[in-house]
């Protein structure tokens, strides 16, 4: 996770996709609004993740896990300004409501 280059507050970029899984059914591209001053580079992605959405200057706005049930957006689909926004979130709700919960092990968990 870097700084980028230009600050995202409030404003809309349009996000490319991959149509798999969260993304299965959504306009591509899509507008999706932005409130982060943060990135993640390509090249720090462990191998077990990988890119599902990204702008056109190639910014990554989501990763899904190659073979667990976990997937991280870097826009806000509860938005107004993310015009597919509701639906990315049933499709998130009907892909792993099923899904067994993942244990997660590490510093903070008892």
């Amino acid at each position: 996770v870097v700084r980028a280059e230009r600050l995202m507050h409030g404003k809309t970029s349009m996000v490319y996709h991959d149509g798999k899984t969260i993304f299965e059914g959504l306009e591509n591209p899509f507008p999706a609004a932005r409130y982060h001053s943060l990135i993640v580079k390509k090249e720090s992605l462990p191998d077990c993740l990988e890119v599902s959405a990204w702008t056109e200057e190639g910014e990554i706005m989501a990763v899904r896990h190659k073979t667990l049930p976990v997937e991280g957006v870097q826009f806000h689909p509860e938005s107004i300004l993310t015009t597919s926004g509701k639906q990315l979130l049933r499709n998130f709700i009907a892909l792993y409501k099923k899904k067994p919960a993942i244990a997660v092990k590490g510093e903070g968990n008892n």
